[in-house]
C-alpha cells in the first residue's frame, strides 16, 4: 500500500468530500472528546481550566480573526482564478502543471500573511497583561499572571496555523481532501500530548506548548500531499501583487465580521469570568460537545461543496451552483436532524460519559448537561451558517455575511447580559431571582443548583445563531438576483423539493425522537445508572433504536438523501483506491 498515492488521492463529488472531511472530523473530534475528558479527570471545572480556557481565547481570536475570517474566505475564489482548473475531478495522481503566474500568486501570500501574523503576534506579546486583564476581570491577580503566561506560549500557534491554512486552500481546490482533513486530528493530538506528558512535567503551561505542537502536526501533516501539486515555495515579499489586493479587499468586510464573532466570545468570556469559579470552563465544555455534529456535518459539507459552488459561480454555471447548494443542504438537514434529538434527549448521559470522570463533579455534569441540551435546539442553524456563508463567498459577497455576523453577535451580547442580570437578580416587580432560578431549574432539570447563571449563555448563542441562518437564507437569493440577473426558475423548484424533504425529515425525527424516550426509561429500569457501564448501555441502547427507527421511516419514505448516502457507499466513494 503507497500511502503517499492515498495522501494525494482526490475526492470524486461534493457528498464523497463531505464524507471524507466529516469522518477525518469525526476521528479528531473522538480525539478532542478524549481531550476534554483528560481535562475533566485532571482539573475538573476549576479555577486553573478557566485560566486554560481565558488564555487560549486571545491566540484564537487572532486565528479567527485574520485566518479563518479573512484569508480562508478570500483565498480559495482568488486562487481559482488564477488556476481556473477544468479537470478538477482528475483522478490522476500526476504533479499539476501550474499556470504561469499561480506559484507566484501562493508564494506571495505565504510570505505576506506569514509576515503579518508574525508582527500582529509580536505586539499582542507585548501587550498581553493589559488585554488579559480586560477579558477576564473577574479573575484573582494569580489567575490573571498564569493566563498572561498561556497566552504568550500560545501565540505560536496562529503563526503556524495561518501557514497550514494557506496550504489547506491548496489542498481544497485540487479536491485532496484527505491531507486536509487529517490535519485537526494531528492538532488535537498535539494537545493531548501536551495534557499526558508536557503537564506532568511542567504544569499549567504543558496546555499551552501541546497546543502549539498541535499547530505545528497541523501543518506537517499537509505538506507531502502539498509537496506533490507540483508547488515550489519561494519567498516573494510583495504586498502590491494584484492577487493580493483582491483577497484584502474581500478580507476586510469579513474581518470585520469575524472580529465582532470573536470579540462576543471574548466578552462571553468576560461574563463567565464574573460568576461562579467553573463557569468559563462548562460553557467551553458544552460548547465544545455542541460543536461535534456542526463540524462533523455542517462544517464539512460547507468545506467540501466551497470549491465547487466557486468554480460553478466563476464559469456563471448557475443552475450548476444552485443543485449543488441544494443538494448539500438537503444531505446536510438530513444528517444533522437525527443527531441534535440524540442530542437533546441524551445529554446527561453524553456529559456523564465524556467528562464524568475524576475531579469533575456532579453539579459541573449537571450545569454542562443542562448547556448542552439547549444548544442542541440551535446544533441545526448552527450547522447550517457555514454553507450558507460560504455560498456567498462563492459569489465574492463577503460583506452580507460580515452585515449579518454583526447583527447575530448584537443580539448574542444583548441576550447574554440581560439573561445573566436576570438568573443572578430577577425581575423586579415581577417576579423574584428564587422564582426565576426554580422555574428555570425545574425546566432544565436542575433542582437545588443556586448558582446557574452561566446557563443563560447558550440560550443566547443559539437564539443569534437561529437568527444568522436565517436572515442568510432569505438574503442569498436576493443577491443571486442581484449577481447573475434571474434565479434561473431552477431556485423556485429547488426550494419545494427542499421543503418535500424536510417534511419528510420532520416525520422521520418525530419518531425517533419517541423511540429515543421510551427506550431512555425501558433501559433505565434495568441498569445500574450510577456506573459507568450502565449509563453507556442506556445511551448505545436508545441511540441505537432511534438511529435505526430514523433509517427506517426515511427508507419507508424513500428518502432521496438515504438513497444518495447509499449509493455513495457502495460507489466507494470514501474508499481510498491505490490502484488508480
Amino acid at each position: 500500500m503507497d500511502i503517499r498515492k492515498i495522501l494525494h488521492r482526490e475526492t470524486k463529488n461534493t457528498l464523497s468530500a463531505a464524507f471524507v472531511v466529516a469522518f477525518s472530523f469525526c476521528l479528531s473530534a473522538v480525539l478532542g472528546i478524549l481531550r476534554d475528558r483528560l481535562l475533566a479527570g485532571r482539573f475538573g471545572a476549576d479555577e486553573n481550566l478557566d485560566v486554560y480556557f481565558a488564555a487560549f481565547r486571545i491566540p484564537d481570536f487572532i486565528y479567527g480573526l485574520v485566518i479563518t475570517g479573512g484569508l480562508t474566505a478570500a483565498f480559495l475564489p482568488i486562487l481559482s482564478e488564477y488556476l481556473n482548473r477544468t479537470d478538477a475531478n482528475d483522478s490522476s495522481n500526476s504533479p499539476v502543471i501550474w499556470p504561469d503566474g499561480g506559484q507566484s500568486m501562493v508564494n506571495g501570500v505565504l510570505t505576506c500573511f506569514s509576515l503579518v501574523l508574525l508582527i500582529s503576534c509580536g505586539l499582542l506579546f507585548i501587550l498581553t497583561p493589559i488585554i488579559v486583564r480586560l477579558i477576564v476581570p473577574g479573575f484573582s491577580d494569580s489567575q490573571i499572571s498564569m493566563a498572561v503566561i498561556l497566552t504568550r506560549i500560545m501565540f505560536f500557534s496562529p503563526l503556524i496555523l495561518g501557514i497550514s491554512n494557506i496550504v489547506s486552500g491548496v489542498l481544497q481546490y485540487f479536491n485532496r481532501f484527505l491531507s486536509y482533513s487529517l490535519a485537526p486530528i494531528f492538532y488535537n493530538l498535539g494537545i493531548i500530548i501536551g495534557i499526558l506528558f508536557f503537564v506532568p512535567l511542567i504544569g499549567l503551561s504543558g496546555l499551552a506548548w501541546g497546543v502549539v505542537a498541535g499547530a505545528l502536526l497541523h501543518l506537517l501533516i499537509q505538506i507531502p500531499a502539498f509537496s506533490s501539486s507540483g508547488f515550489h515555495f519561494a519567498p516573494i515579499l510583495k504586498f502590491n501583487h494584484p492577487a493580493l489586493k483582491k483577497i484584502f479587499k474581500m478580507m476586510v468586510p469579513r474581518i470585520i465580521g469575524q472580529a465582532s464573532y470573536h470579540f462576543n466570545l471574548v466578552f462571553v468570556t468576560a461574563i463567565a469570568s464574573t460568576l461562579v469559579s467553573g463557569s468559563i470552563a462548562v460553557f467551553n465544555y458544552a460548547n465544545n460537545l455542541q460543536w461535534f455534529p456542526v463540524g462533523m456535518i455542517g462544517v464539512s459539507f460547507a468545506v467540501a461543496a466551497f470549491p465547487d459552488l466557486s468554480r460553478y459561480w466563476a464559469s456563471r454555471r448557475y443552475d450548476d451552483f444552485i443543485r449543488d447548494l441544494f443538494v448539500s443542504l438537503k444531505q446536510m438537514i438530513f444528517l444533522i436532524v437525527p443527531v441534535s434529538v440524540l442530542m437533546l434527549f441524551l445529554r446527561a448521559q453524553i456529559v456523564r460519559l465524556v467528562l464524568g470522570t475524576g475531579r469533575f463533579g456532579w453539579m459541573e455534569t449537571r450545569l454542562t448537561a443542562a448547556s448542552l441540551g439547549i444548544f442542541a435546539f440551535g446544533i441545526l442553524a448552527a450547522s447550517l451558517i457555514p454553507l450558507l456563508t460560504r455560498a456567498f463567498f462563492s459569489l465574492k459577497d463577503t460583506r452580507t455575511p460580515v452585515i449579518v455576523s454583526i447583527g447575530a453577535t448584537a443580539i448574542n451580547l444583548l441576550l447574554s447580559v440581560s439573561l445573566v442580570k436576570i438568573l443572578a437578580a430577577g425581575l423586579d416587580g415581577f417576579l423574584s431571582r428564587n422564582e426565576i432560578i426554580a422555574s428555570v431549574s425545574a425546566f432544565l432539570r436542575i433542582d437545588g443548583l443556586d448558582h446557574i447563571e452561566v446557563v443563560a449563555l447558550p440560550v443566547a448563542l443559539m437564539i443569534s445563531s437561529v437568527f444568522q441562518a436565517l436572515l442568510l437564507w432569505f438574503l442569498l437569493p436576493r443577491k443571486i438576483v442581484q449577481e447573475s440577473g434571474s434565479l434561473n426558475a431552477g431556485w423556485q423548484t429547488a426550494v419545494g423539493l427542499l421543503v418535500k424533504s424536510a417534511v419528510k425529515i420532520a416525520v422521520c425525527a418525530s419518531l425517533m425522537a419517541i423511540v429515543v424516550y421510551l427506550s431512555l426509561n425501558i433501559v433505565g429500569g434495568f441498569v445500574d445508572m450510577r456506573t459507568f457501564n450502565g449509563v453507556f448501555l442506556q445511551t448505545a441502547v436508545s441511540g441505537l433504536a432511534g438511529l435505526l427507527s430514523y433509517l427506517f421511516v426515511a427508507y419507508l419514505l424513500r428518502s432521496e438523501e438515504l438513497s444518495a448516502i447509499k449509493k455513495t457507499i457502495i460507489n466507494r466513494g470514501l474508499k481510498i483506491s491505490v490502484g488508480r
